[in-house]
């Protein structure tokens, strides 16, 4: 492997300099009218430099089916779920206007999709019969400081009678007991009855632990005026006799600070065939910014987010069951920040590589490790360099998915912080002792690197940018290859739009790479100009489909089941080397947790290629995939779709 990364890097120097010689021959003065960017562009177009390097392309779509793309997914047809909701655009949340497009990678076609919430910064995850679960999304933008006129904040709702629940509707007023002022609730709440506590020892009655409840309050009025500035207790008007007795708030600091973005409680299904959203029940906890992973049985594990105050969500973690379509919490709670990277282990545990995207504080939910969902426990694992700057990294794991090897890339301090990592850390789960260890560097601190598996076991790596949402135009325009064969990356064609925040990639069915997204702070080195969204798709082939020829692959079974065979048909089934069940991608944040290449055992006979999946249901999660074959020469075919029950 590293003789050929080092004769491709000789073929593109002896490729530039033979172009060189050549045009500085024919005309020494016309070189230099040629120019420098005419050179460049005559230099990427060659077929050898193609072959060597790959080819970047840009697809814009006609101006009234552009959107703010923030999430996409491929879906089993073969097409991609663009998803935008009000697309980090005030002016369109409170229009109402969300959008979705559903775009034809092959035939190049659009079609608008009747949104039904606010699905910007949702979470989404495939599901076994081929739909997208998508859940969360945002309920209210947030307001800096200045912005905010009403005094607000979070009020804990207390509820002391342990025989019931009480619900406080929207608009329930809280008067504080010391300061007097006057605070409204924005939602319903619903509080849980008190806990009645008993001695173990004795078995006699202690106390009764009250109910809590969480609701965003704000004053009736505007103005500095109307803060507060410690703790005090709130009697909820409108209730008498016992229930008021039993019910009261408790609320800090209610303030004109900075309010933070609030999540939604809806959750649908995206159904493919048909095109459109199907509602299903909500969740529990309003999430925004949220991780949705498959477990082993199949159900979905929905985590973090902010909630319906703009608080992060307090341990509390649900599961999805796509058979009733409904969710339940889980038993124990257990906090991380927002969107955090989270896999499915082929011991039925859940990795956390510790990199996520976005909210919650520095010291809680940070440390990568093995999370057991049933039991909770949580075994941190060591040995992670730049363990500070996890915020904004990406997660891969790496090819073949059998090997349960996982690279965290890149990735930068909490929050705004201008802090971002250049390195990539390595762990084998597998080994006796599970530790981190340094991957090989890129060139620049990277905040949100993209990063797909490709079918010949690379792994693309792209973009990205130093600084925190791209400013002091920071954008890096590299792509390089990681080779997990030989632990080492391998430059290849630049690309030609940068992408940060709110960017992604997408792996698709002919074996290209689909970039979407980016939303810069701002647009110059200075930071005065205010960003704008990238609405561009770009297009990524890689050097494999530069070759004279691809293997054929066509004509076996729509569905194998896990410890069963089935049989294709193809020309070049001699020449195979590798087949590979890739799993669809659905990407957000620099978070694709759905991601993953398993490796099939084949025997070849004629023009016969007969593949065998593997029988672990946590290696091979029930669903559709990509099957792709690779020849010797890392060249692959076009994907087949296959369903695993």
């Amino acid at each position: 492997m590293k003789d050929r990364a080092g004769r491709r890097r000789a073929r593109r120097f002896a490729i530039g300099t033979a172009v060189v010689v050549a045009l500085a021959g024919m005309n020494g003065p016309w070189l230099y009218r040629f120019g420098t960017e005419q050179y460049h562009q005559y230099k990427i177009n060659q077929p050898e430099y193609k072959a060597a390097n790959g080819k970047w392309e840009i697809v814009e779509f006609p101006e009234e089916y552009r959107q703010n793309t923030i999430h996409a997914a491929l879906l089993r047809t073969g097409k991609v779920l663009l998803v935008a909701g009000s697309g980090n655009n005030q002016d369109n949340f409170d229009d109402k206007k969300f959008d979705t497009r559903i775009w034809d990678p092959v035939k190049g076609t659009i079609k608008k999709v009747p949104t039904p919430a606010d699905l910007f910064c949702t979470g989404h995850t495939q599901l076994a019969n081929g739909n997208l679960l998508i859940a969360g999304g945002t309920k209210r933008y947030e307001k800096l400081k200045g912005d905010v006129t009403k005094a607000g904040g979070l009020m804990i709702v207390h509820n002391e009678n342990p025989d019931q629940p009480i619900t406080l509707p929207a608009g329930t007023k809280f008067t504080g007991k010391e300061n007097g002022k006057t605070f409204v609730s924005k939602d319903p709440v619903l509080v849980p009855r008190a806990k009645k506590v008993f001695d173990p020892q004795t078995g006699a009655f202690v106390r009764n632990d009250p109910g809590l409840g969480r609701i965003y309050v704000e004053a009736q009025r505007s103005g500095a005026k109307y803060e507060t500035g410690t703790q005090d207790n709130y009697r909820v008007q409108g209730l008498s006799g016992t229930d008021a007795r039993n019910t009261y708030g408790i609320a800090q600091k209610l303030a004109l600070d900075k309010k933070d973005f609030q999540g939604i409680r809806d959750a649908f299904e995206f159904d493919p065939v048909a095109e459109k959203y199907i509602k299903v029940d909500p969740m529990h906890e309003a999430r925004w910014y949220p991780t949705l992973t498959t477990l082993s049985d199949g159900k979905i594990l929905s985590v973090s987010g902010l909630d319906d105050i703009g608080q992060l969500v307090p341990g509390k973690n649900e599961v999805y069951d796509p058979e009733t379509k409904e969710w339940t919490y889980t038993d124990k709670v257990r906090q991380f920040p927002t969107y955090p990277a989270l896999f499915l282990m082929q011991n039925g545990k859940i990795f956390y590589s510790g990199a996520n995207a976005g909210y919650g504080p520095d010291d809680v939910g940070r440390d990568p490790g093995i999370w057991d969902v049933e039991t909770n426990k949580f075994t941190k694992v060591p040995g992670l360099s730049d363990a500070n700057m996890l915020e904004t990294a990406n997660t891969v794991l790496l090819p073949p998915a059998q090997d349960e090897k996982y690279m965290v890339i890149g990735g930068g301090g909490v929050g705004e912080s201008k802090l971002s990592s250049e390195k990539t850390r390595i762990i084998d789960l597998k080994a006796d002792d599970p530790r981190f260890v340094d991957g090989p560097a890129m060139e620049k601190g990277t905040r949100y690197p993209q990063a797909s598996v490709l079918p010949d076991d690379s792994v693309l790596v792209s973009g990205g940018s130093e600084d925190y949402r791209g400013r002091g135009d920071s954008n890096i325009l590299q792509a390089r290859m990681y080779h997990p064969d030989t632990n080492g990356f391998e430059r290849v064609a630049d690309p030609l739009v940068g992408r940060n925040y709110h960017s992604g990639s997408i792996l698709l069915p002919d074996g290209r790479l689909m970039f979407f997204g980016s939303d810069s702070l701002y647009a110059d080195k200075a930071n005065t100009k205010p960003g704008k969204f990238e609405q561009r798709i770009e297009i990524y082939t890689p050097p494999y489909l530069y070759r004279d020829s691809r293997p054929d692959l066509s004509g076996g079974p729509k569905t194998i089941a896990r410890g069963e065979s089935g049989t294709f048909t193809s020309r070049a089934a001699s020449t195979v080397k590798k087949v590979r069940l890739i799993r669809p991608s659905a990407s957000t944040h620099v978070t694709d947790v759905d991601q993953r290449s398993v490796a099939l055992d084949f025997t070849a006979d004629g023009d016969r290629l007969t593949v065998t999946v593997p029988s672990d249901k946590n290696l091979v999660q029930s669903g559709w995939y990509m099957m792709f074959v690779t020849d010797g020469d890392g060249t692959p075919s076009k994907a087949e779709w296959v369903r695993v029950p």
